[in-house]
Order: structure tokens, then C-alpha cells, then sequence
């Protein structure tokens, strides 16, 4: 069975069709790319699949369970966690308590628990933190806990975006041009990340990304879109080595 399987997705914006015919199969562990022109439609497969616009036509199923028409809260729950092309950080927070708020939709101690202080409360709340560290750990920011988020480099901000979005335990993480904005750096930096994230959690990922160097050495399996349509699928040998992927979108890039 498919951990994520979608089917015919299709969205118009407008008189616009912006999605067509979409397909898509991701299995436990598995780390898949999807690259594209600007305007391809990736993003908003994205928004599609974790609810902030609902396909006008098709099926998106996780764990065999359809979640077309759930809210993105919902779908959150239900074990797909994301990051965004434009960062969306809380302003005045800090890097601690960016990623235990992102888990309080977990937590179970309730109103009574959370005004008399109860031991269930003091529980979680401890078992929360655990957590936030023990990501922050492994994203390389645990020494930046108490720092005010947009105090940070640009990169830093993006390690905790990722940590929010891991924080609620998802079953597969998307990635949305999680290098944008990198130096040559802390790009190699976030790829040892993405690798350490699917291999220790052994958690599905899907990423949309411009860089080439990124995508073919981190995906085993990638989708070339075009104006809302896959135009090609395969190993980053096969794209790569693809007429139709090479005239459309890779042109004269390399992945050095």
C-alpha cells in the first residue's frame, strides 16, 4: 500500500488550468523531487495535496484514506508536514518556542490541565520540550533555542521551519525549495540534513527544488512539470538524460 497515492489531479484557476491530470506515489522512506520552470504548477500541487486549495477533479489518498476536502489543519494531523517557498515564521518567538507550538494540537491535558497546572500537563509539557530539543539537535540549531527567530540568518530560519514542520511526527515531510537563498555552504549543509531527516526517521520526503545539484543527488525518483503536466518521471540518470526534460526546463544547467 501507498503511504501518499494521487490520481488524476486537476485544478483551473480561473479559465486557467494550472494542474492536469496529475499522478504521484510515495512509499515509507521514500525521497522524491519534482523540478519545473517557474509557473510549472509546483507549488500549487503542494497547496493542492496539503489542503489550502481543493482539486477540482481527482484523488489524493495517505495511508489509503482519501483526504480531498480536508482542511490543512486536518491534513497536518493526519501525518503531512510541510515548509513554504516564502518562510512563515512568527514574528517575536523564538526558535524554542516556534517548534512546541507547532506541537500543542498534540498535546491531551486540556483546559482543567492547562489552569491547575495538573501532573499530565507537566508531562507533556516536559515531553514537548524533550522533543524540540532532540530536533534542534539534529538540524544544528539547538545552540540558537532562546534567540528571537528573525534574528537569524536566512538559512538558520529555514533549519526552523523544518523543525516545526517535524515536529508533529508526519509521515512525509514536504519541502518546498528548502535551499532558496543558500550560499554554496549551507547548501551542502541542508542536503546532510535532508539525508540524516530520511534516514534516521525513516520519514518520507518530497521536495521542490531549482537546484539541480539538490535534486540529483538527494531524489531517487523525480518528476519534470511543464505548464501543470508531468512530462517525464524516473532515476535523475533518466531526467537528466531526457530529450523532452532538457529542451523544456534543464537546458545547459549542470548538477556540479
Amino acid at each position: 500500500m501507498s503511504l501518499l497515492l494521487i490520481e488524476k489531479m486537476t485544478h483551473f484557476f480561473g479559465g486557467l488550468r494550472a494542474v492536469h491530470n496529475y499522478d504521484l506515489e510515495i512509499n515509507t522512506g521514500q525521497l522524491r523531487g519534482l523540478i519545473g520552470p517557474n509557473g510549472a504548477g509546483k507549488t500549487t500541487i503542494f497547496n493542492l495535496i496539503t489542503g489550502i486549495y481543493k482539486p477540482a477533479e481527482g484523488k489524493i489518498f495517505l495511508d489509503d484514506r482519501s483526504i480531498v476536502g480536508l482542511q490543512p489543519h486536518q491534513i497536518a494531523s493526519e501525518g503531512i508536514g510541510r515548509t513554504f517557498q516564502n518562510l512563515r515564521l512568527w514574528r517575536h518567538m523564538t526558535v524554542l518556542e516556534h517548534v512546541k507550538m507547532a506541537r500543542y494540537s498534540k498535546l491531551t491535558y486540556g483546559l482543567i490541565g492547562a489552569f491547575f497546572g495538573t501532573r499530565k500537563r507537566r508531562k507533556e509539557e516536559a515531553e514537548n520540550e524533550e522533543k524540540a530539543y532532540h530536533l534542534l539537535d539534529m538540524l544544528g540549531i539547538r545552540h540558537l533555542a532562546d534567540q528571537i527567530v528573525t534574528n537569524l540568518p536566512y538559512g538558520a530560519q529555514r533549519r526552523v521551519e523544518m523543525a516545526r514542520a517535524l515536529t508533529i511526527d508526519p509521515k512525509i515531510l514536504f519541502l518546498d525549495e528548502p535551499t532558496a537563498g543558500m550560499n554554496p555552504e549551507e547548501l551542502i549543509e541542508m542536503m546532510e540534513i535532508i539525508r540524516q531527516i530520511n534516514k534516521e526517521l525513516g520519514l518520507a520526503i518530497f521536495l521542490i527544488e531549482h537546484r539541480m545539484k539538490v535534486v540529483m543527488e538527494l531524489c531517487e525518483r523525480i518528476q519534470a512539470l511543464v505548464f501543470g503536466e508531468v512530462i517525464a518521471e524516473g532515476t535523475p540518470e533518466e531526467i537528466q538524460n531526457n530529450p523532452g526534460v532538457i529542451d523544456a526546463y534543464l537546458g545547459k544547467e549542470t548538477v556540479g
